[in-house]
């Protein structure tokens, strides 16, 4: 069984005894059950990872760590998935498995469309929430780096900062497919390991936001015959992408 996994938002460095922060001393200890001695691999979010030795003297908890090991699980280019906000806690869902498929930013967007409307004190509560998940998930899917959740955005707001190319936006009428767009692609100029991808929320874009979008750059594509749902649609899109641009195939160590 893999040795469990922990986040820590402090400096690691070979061969060292280190403090663990308390959440992850409390996770380790009173949640997983784990007891001096037992074998744990923990990470800081800056690359590789630092197998260790958790101790428990009392009521401290710290970890004695090994050499650093410089593995990686992160894709050969950066995914930013541009969502809009879904409903409920479907976005707690999409995060969770944007990390798993490598992605490196999720950016949500306050669409005209979304239900969940987030301001002040309940958007900071549900930011803290959201980058809670990615950590999470990073520690159980192996990935040493930690997805990167933006505050929410209007998609005008997100746009004016995305420069001349925001990427391609999930459109179930839209004339070109995924396959055909990432070819495209290809041989055009510009960051070919960045890829951006627009996902709307349920009920989709407006024709408002449609025509905001692609007169910034983006280019509307389908993926596939089927309407996705919202929390379906982005997270096809990375997979499919990352796969037909051969992303997930061995990836390199980061410095």
């Amino acid at each position: 069984m893999p040795a469990p996994r922990f986040y820590c938002d402090i400096p690691l460095a070979p061969h060292a005894r280190l403090t663990l922060p308390q959440a992850v001393a409390h996770h380790a200890v009173r949640v997983l059950r784990l007891r001096d001695g037992d074998a744990v691999v923990l990470f800081d979010g800056q690359g590789g990872e630092y197998p260790a030795i958790l101790r428990l003297e009392g009521r401290d908890v710290w970890a004695e760590t090994a050499a650093h090991d410089p593995r990686e699980a992160e894709l050969a280019g950066t995914i930013t998935l541009v969502q809009g906000l879904p409903s409920g806690d479907k976005m707690d869902w999409i995060i969770e498995k944007a990390v798993e498929l490598g992605a490196s930013r999720v950016v949500p967007i306050a669409a005209q469309r979304s239900v969940l409307q987030l301001t002040g004190e309940r958007q900071a509560r549900r930011l803290t929430h959201w980058r809670r998940v990615a950590t999470a998930a990073s520690e159980q899917s192996g990935r040493n780096r930690i997805l990167q959740v933006d505050a929410p955005l209007t998609l005008r707001q997100w746009l004016a900062t995305a420069g001349a190319a925001p990427g391609l936006l999930c459109h179930p009428g839209a004339a070109h497919d995924l396959r055909g767009a990432l070819a495209a692609r290809a041989t055009a100029p510009g960051p070919a390991r960045e890829l951006r991808l627009l996902v709307g929320p349920e009920g989709g874009w407006t024709d408002d936001e449609l025509a905001a979008a692609v007169a910034h750059g983006a280019q509307a594509i389908r993926l596939g015959s089927r309407v996705l749902r919202t929390e379906t649609a982005g997270l096809a899109l990375i997979a499919a992408a990352s796969a037909l641009l051969g992303w997930d195939a061995d990836p390199e160590p980061q410095a």
